[in-house]
């Protein structure tokens, strides 16, 4: 038994506790919508970093990729 506390008892109350997480989270997400500007803050956040990485002069190059196909007969 965790902590004193019989099996049937502790089982109540960690699905209890779990329900009331599901339910706050899904309540947060009704009346906030977080996640309806995700794609804007995403994108905001890359011209960010590009711009600090400008500033800095430690934007990193891309490496030439070269292919060199030669056929033989």
């Amino acid at each position: 038994m965790p902590a004193g506390v019989s099996w049937p008892t502790y089982i109540k109350f960690a699905t209890a506790a779990g329900l009331s997480m599901v339910a706050g989270a899904q309540t947060v997400h009704l009346l906030y919508k977080p996640l309806d500007d995700l794609e804007i803050v995403i994108k905001q956040i890359a011209e960010d970093a590009e711009f600090a990485a400008n500033q800095q002069g430690i934007r990193e190059k891309k490496p030439e990729v070269k292919v060199n196909v030669e056929k033989k007969d």
